[in-house]
Formats: C-alpha cells, structure tokens, sequence
C-alpha cells in the first residue's frame, strides 16, 4: 500500500475502531477530542522549545497558539 500525505488523502478508520467510538456517549467522545487537543498542544509547544530554545515562556506561548490556530509548522 502506498501512503500519501496530501489534500486528497481520505483518513479510513479501522472497523474495530469504528465500533468501539460508535459505542461512547457523546460525552465520552468529547472528552477524546479534548485529549488529542491537550495531546497537539503539548507536543506543538515542545517542537517550539526545541526549536528556539531562548525564548521566554510568553514568546513560546504565542507561537504555540499561532501554530494551533493557523494550523502550519
């Protein structure tokens, strides 16, 4: 199988995964998307920490949620 990262790739989810999504609450379904939020978020303010090591805790913020809002690198 070839993997592709573009605008045209269609992200499939696995039937099992499906399935067991399909069988949370509401609730429970957001509180995943609130998960991977906090998981982005701290792995975006890693990657800038990494990147500008320098930078005082208001800058990295700022470009924290630049990246997030923006969605760019």
């Amino acid at each position: 199988m070839k993997w592709r990262l573009d605008d045209g790739q269609i992200e499939v989810l696995d039937d099992e995964v499906a399935e067991v999504l399909r069988r949370k609450t509401p609730a429970e379904r957001m509180a995943l998307v609130g998960e991977a939020w906090d998981f982005a978020r701290t792995w975006v303010r890693a990657a800038v920490r990494a990147e500008q090591p320098d930078w005082d805790e208001s800058a990295v913020q700022a470009e924290v949620s630049r990246r997030l809002l923006n969605a760019t690198a």
